[in-house]
């Protein structure tokens, strides 16, 4: 059974919005802080938002902050991403991931434990 599963990709036209959600369905992440990456063909993976155990500490990446939000629910152990005012820029395939800390701010892709399969998010002009 797979770790961490993402959904809620799609197609959307430029200026609309999407949710994202990441669910743990083999074993609970309640203690655990989750992120959120992105990745094109052309580009290296990067982070996007990340979110503490508790939801009280969250870290945006200036390239979506303002637009961008994350936010967890522990009854459902999912994690959340609220994309809006969504632009052809955001066209990626999007990841969820997991560090085994309630905590941090390091969010270098070689340090997450679990990562998902990715969703994949098109933004059409």
């Amino acid at each position: 059974q797979e770790e961490v599963v993402e959904s809620g990709g799609g197609l959307v036209q430029a200026g609309n919005s999407l949710t994202l959600s990441c669910t743990t369905p083999g074993r609970t992440f309640s203690a655990c802080a989750m992120g959120w990456f992105r990745q094109t063909p052309e580009n290296e993976r990067e982070f996007v938002a990340a979110i503490g155990w508790s939801g009280g500490d969250t870290l945006i990446a200036d390239s979506v902050k303002g637009r961008f939000s994350i936010s967890r629910d522990g009854h459902k152990n999912t994690v959340y991403l609220q994309m809006n005012n969504l632009n052809p820029e955001d066209t990626a395939e999007y990841y969820c991931a997991a560090q085994l800390v309630p905590w941090t701010t390091n969010w270098e892709t070689g340090n997450m434990d679990y990562w998902g399969q990715g969703t994949q998010v098109t933004v059409s002009s």
